[in-house]
């Protein structure tokens, strides 16, 4: 999603040969420092192991890691650690950065160490080894130390972010943890063999509601109520997600593969007539709640609906697990829609990954939207809604020369958007050669000179993933454009 694995060094596919994944363990130790307050289990899994089969061995025990990605079925866990991944579900449990217990790195010396959180006891110890490892450990404490209040005040003031290397996670004064700062940097430091990871247990029954929004004026509010009554994910999508469902609505059945397909018809009729009576809702939220029972869940929902009840907004109740998979196929179909009816067309994810405050939204998305709309761009919005974050995803015929110049302006002015609401480039799908360029939006220069300091002590000679993380010029730019500009096929 954005350009992560591209580079002219060397590319390492590690999914052949370290891909195991071992035996799924109910129950962390008490004691670890760190250890998440709803562990449930843990696993060792190898860099190369898929997703999807990680998460068939973990449901087989009722556990489940919940950072999984729309493309889950997809990804490697190698590359969700690396990206610092993130989901539908992270609004109540948090990213990759909050799962991963240890892991083992190959570094630039060429040696596999293990990776894991240490007492300050225990740095003290290895700062003093006076070998490889311990200069390590001990350029990165001293470089967190002298440079404390800055690091602290680089920190992004949102509940997702992706951008830059997390330097303000790595210390807190009691636990010293190299994989805050490992998690997420794309490959730019190491390479990574394994990881234990946390798991939580499976919450056997869930609910969702739909609520329909007309404008944005009160968005913020909403999402602010919703929060408080704890729901496991605000997901979005927006009216011209809506409009294309409705366009080409056969397909959107066929996509669902129903069982009962004439009660699920009959179940999009409400949905016609607001449509008929008041026209397309501005933005559409689906909020989900789970629990270990149904009452469980139910007692969510009903707090819930107490919550939205001011705001007189419409919404729906789903009553069916069928019912409600007609909604998240709505989110996920509408941009394969998209691609598979313009043709000639390809995905531009440029700029598909935005965050900034909930209480900000009603401001900013109006704003992109019309900085997308200017350059007559075909594109949808959707989103996870309780965190701010939203992905665009630009469909563009990249025959065209004129589009890299389309790309560098929309680039610059919407991340100059997002720096005005202090928000982040990128929430879950990382830096990469795309956005590498406008960390200066997010950072000062000298934030960034730490980014690249840190690249230098893991890695001298520059070849662990290179052009990801720091810029390659003063400006910040040249490096993921010339990319663009020698490698797109016009």
């Amino acid at each position: 999603m954005s350009g992560g694995p591209l580079n002219e060094s060397i590319i390492v596919d590690v999914t052949k040969h370290i891909n195991k994944i071992g035996k799924v363990v109910k129950k962390g130790k008490k004691n670890e420092p760190g250890l998440r307050h709803d562990e449930a289990g843990y696993v060792l899994a190898e860099a190369g192991a898929f997703y999807r089969d990680f998460e068939k061995k973990t449901l087989a025990r009722d556990l489940i890691l919940p950072c999984y990605t729309a493309s889950k079925n997809l990804c490697a866990m190698g590359g969700m650690v690396a990206n610092n991944s993130g989901g539908q579900m992270s609004l109540r449990y948090g990213k990759m950065e909050d799962f991963v217990k240890s892991a083992k790195y190959i570094f630039s010396d060429g040696r596999e160490y293990e990776v894991k959180p240490l007492s300050k006891t225990e740095l003290e110890a290895k700062i003093t080894q006076g070998d490889f490892e311990g200069n390590l450990y001990k350029k990165i404490y001293n470089l967190l130390e002298d440079n404390k209040q800055l690091i602290q005040s680089a920190k992004p003031q949102v509940s997702k972010n992706s951008a830059g290397y997390y330097l303000w996670n790595v210390w807190d004064g009691k636990v010293f943890d190299l994989n805050k700062l490992l998690t997420g940097a794309q490959g730019t430091l190491g390479v990574m063999t394994e990881a234990s990871i946390s798991l939580v247990s499976v919450e056997k029954s869930s609910r969702l509601l739909v609520i329909f929004l007309s404008d944005l004026d009160k968005l913020a509010e909403i999402v602010n109520s919703i929060l408080r009554a704890e729901p496991d994910s605000i997901e979005s999508y927006d009216d011209a997600t809506m409009k294309l469902a409705w366009k080409f609505f056969p397909e959107i059945l066929r996509a669902m593969k129903p069982k009962h397909f004439f009660s699920l018809l009959l179940s999009f009729i409400p949905e016609f007539l607001m449509m008929l009576s008041g026209g397309v809702p501005k933005l559409i939220l689906l909020v989900e709640c789970s629990g270990k029972t149904d009452k469980e869940a139910i007692d969510k929902m009903d707090k819930l609906e107490l919550a939205i009840h001011p705001f007189k907004v419409i919404s729906r109740k789903t009553i069916s697990r069928e019912e409600s998979e007609k909604y998240w196929t709505i989110r996920r179909e509408s941009f394969n829609l998209l691609r598979k009816h313009l043709h000639g067309m390809r995905t531009a994810p440029f700029v598909d990954d935005v965050v900034v405050s909930p209480e900000d939204m009603p401001e900013f998305l109006p704003k992109m939207r019309a900085i997308l709309d200017e350059y007559k761009l075909n594109y949808t919005i959707a989103g996870h809604a309780g965190n701010g974050n939203f992905h665009i995803i630009p469909l563009m015929d990249l025959k065209k020369h004129n589009n890299v110049r389309v790309i560098k302006e929309v680039g610059e002015r919407v991340y100059n958007l997002v720096g005005e609401y202090h928000g982040s480039i990128t929430g879950e799908h990382n830096d990469g050669i795309v956005r590498t360029p406008y960390l200066r939006k997010m950072y000062k220069p000298e934030v960034l000179e730490l980014f690249k300091r840190v690249k230098q002590i893991f890695d001298p000679q520059n070849i662990f993933n290179p052009g990801k993380k720091v810029p390659s010029t003063s400006s910040g730019q040249a490096g993921g454009f010339q990319y663009l500009e020698d490698h797109i096929d016009f």
